[in-house]
């Protein structure tokens, strides 16, 4: 006993264990050299933001060059639009109105903006801006901002989650948001060019994948789902399908892992579902059974399809391209969502082969062959001509959802996956400088991408003037005449024009017609453009184009009169400057409602004794 007892009393320098041995033995980290590199990456980052920021700024150059007296790009109807869109967000805000329905446009029928370009999530952020700067400044800001936004956020969630170099994250979403799919709807679409959440969204779906944190991820893709939702629905139905995709591909070259996946993705799509229905119950129903819902687009599909040879031909504001390059190839000049040029597609084909073992470039690879084929519309194409042959979109035209899409925008999938492609090649050249032939096939593969990414840089988009709006309406004069809620006239009675004017009096007041998607009918809830003009529309816009002399009619009377009891107006307004036959417009007026007054550089009639 004495000896254990020692033993146990004075025990002497006891033994390490194997974790104390292995903390002691490893180094001390370095922290300044740790702090070092992360202001190397900080500064890395900030400088891809500036190259991004830069060049949305020479993509919309000549816009900011007069912003309240030009209209960028080639789709000025989609620009006085979505001007109005956040004219009226701004308004609805400050007013505490509907931001998902009003009759603030096509008075007094009103619009539904949720089967429309809604934009409320910008509209309420740019408000401040609206407020101080007017529509015009705002909706320009965004269309600059998506650009440089859309390429910083691919730059993060590559740099961050799926390649290792930063310089092949940087082009990955330089392609992702300055490819010709963006610029071309930067002429006029900001709801399709707005993709900045799209790659935390599909991220977190990866995430949900991995079963690591269910209920935070599901919480978190939540949350951005919802704001997608409130930016631009089009593109959340697009990234859906996208991740649709992904997940099948998936399934299809990794069967065994991706069914393991399945339940962590199931239960934290549950959850995401959960939130989203909360947020977006009122919306939706607005969408699809509210006031002035449509269904479907316009159209048949192949009216928007992209031809298939468009894929290797060069946009209009392309490097390589032209005025002429793209004619035949797309409906028009915002739907050029493909036109990557020869080069770009035989490099993805090159990639594609180079690292064909690897799941991640075959799932991109099947992702971006797919979506690309439904961009062609329901029937194949040979050169620029249609054909009878059925294609891949013939297959799911008919499906809710799927037949209110513009096909072409389907491509825009394919763009975001050869993005990624090229981000995981440059990476894997990049792990490569290390090896004596890997420095060369590194220098090399630069050389490729570069030579062929070069071409579809994007050129600056043109500008034009626009009308101006009377300074009756920009001074706030028109509040003297109009009662709040109430219509006022713009003559000729023209969409677009109404438009103008409403966005420059950040919506105070209510306009006839304008330029949205609507029901055929009371009966028919097929989606058709604006809606029918009322008589005295019809009258004036024909004396405004010569078709009629300034004869008047009783029964024209009578009509006007009844038009702006239905208008519910308070003023018909006739600008001095932009009305065609002006003199001639006058007399009519004059003889309809009685003598105008002149009042700044407009003439008004007071209508108010008709309609109430």
């Amino acid at each position: 006993d004495g000896p254990a007892a020692d033993d146990s009393s004075d025990p002497g320098p006891s033994a390490p264990s194997p974790a104390t041995t292995a903390a002691e033995e490893q180094p001390e980290p370095d922290t300044a050299a740790e702090k070092r590199r992360g202001g190397r990456w900080r500064r890395a980052d900030a400088l891809v933001a500036l190259i991004y920021l830069a060049g949305a700024f020479w993509v919309t150059a000549r816009g900011w060059r007069d912003y309240d007296g030009r209209l960028l790009g080639s789709r000025p109807n989609d620009q006085g639009f979505n001007e109005w869109m956040l004219a009226y967000a701004a308004h609805a805000v400050t007013n505490l109105e509907n931001p998902f329905f009003t009759t603030l446009q096509n008075a007094p029928a009103g619009v539904n903006l949720m089967t429309n370009v809604g934009m409320q999530l910008p509209g309420l952020v740019l408000t401040p801006v609206t407020l101080l700067f007017g529509a015009s400044f705002s909706y320009l800001l965004f269309i600059t901002l998506n650009l440089a936004g859309t390429g910083y956020a691919w730059y993060h969630v590559l740099s961050r989650h799926v390649v290792d170099s930063r310089a092949a994250a940087f082009v990955g979403g330089l392609f992702c948001a300055f490819a010709p799919a963006l610029i071309s709807h930067s002429n006029g679409h900001p709801h399709i060019t707005a993709q900045w959440l799209v790659p935390f969204i599909v991220w977190r779906v990866v995430a949900l994948s991995r079963g690591e944190r269910v209920i935070r991820d599901g919480l978190i893709l939540g949350g951005l789902v919802v704001a997608q939702f409130f930016i631009s629905l089009e593109i959340l139905f697009l990234t859906a399908l996208g991740c649709l995709m992904l997940v099948l591909a998936y399934l299809a070259f990794r069967p065994r892992d991706a069914v393991r996946r399945l339940r962590p993705l199931l239960s934290g799509l549950a959850i995401t579902a959960v939130l989203v229905s909360a947020a977006a119950a009122y919306p939706l129903w607005m969408q699809f059974a509210g006031p002035q819902h449509r269904v479907g687009h316009p159209g048949t599909p192949d009216i928007y399809a992209l031809k298939l040879g468009s894929f290797v031909q060069f946009a209009t504001k392309s490097i390589a391209g032209g005025p002429t390059s793209a004619i035949g190839w797309a409906p028009n000049t915002t739907e050029q969502a493909s036109f990557y040029g020869w080069s770009l597609v035989v490099l993805a084909a090159g990639v594609l082969w180079w690292l064909r073992r690897e799941t991640t470039v075959r799932v991109l690879g099947a992702v971006g062959l797919v979506s690309a084929l439904f961009s062609i519309g329901t029937t194949w194409t040979v050169g620029t001509r249609r054909t009878d042959v059925p294609a891949p979109f013939a297959l799911v035209q008919n499906l809710p959802v799927f037949d209110s899409v513009v096909v072409s925008r389907f491509a825009l999938i394919t763009t975001v996956a050869l993005g990624v492609l090229l981000a995981v090649a440059g990476d894997r050249l990049a792990a490569r400088r290390t090896e004596p032939a890997g420095r060369l096939a590194a220098r090399v593969g630069a050389v490729a991408v570069a030579a062929a990414i070069l071409p579809i840089l994007p050129m600056p988009l043109d500008a034009k003037g626009r009308t101006p709006v009377p300074d009756f309406v920009t001074a706030g004069t028109w509040r003297d005449h109009v009662a709040p809620g109430r219509t006022l006239v713009p003559v000729p009675v023209n969409g677009m024009t109404s438009l103008y004017w409403s966005s420059a009096a950040v919506a105070g007041f209510a306009v006839p017609e304008g330029y949205f998607l609507a029901p055929v009918s009371a009966t028919d809830n097929t989606g058709r453009w604006g809606v029918d003009p009322q008589p005295t529309a019809k009258l004036l816009t024909a004396v405004s184009l010569g078709d009629r002399d300034t004869t008047v009619g009783q029964a024209d009377v009578d009509r006007a009169r009844a038009d702006v009891r239905y208008w519910k107006a308070d003023a018909v307004v006739l600008p001095d400057r932009g009305a065609r036959r002006h003199d001639d417009l006058k007399t009519v007026l004059d003889a309809l409602y009685g003598p105008g007054e002149r009042v700044e550089d407009v003439w008004v009639w007071d209508v108010r004794p008709f309609t109430r």
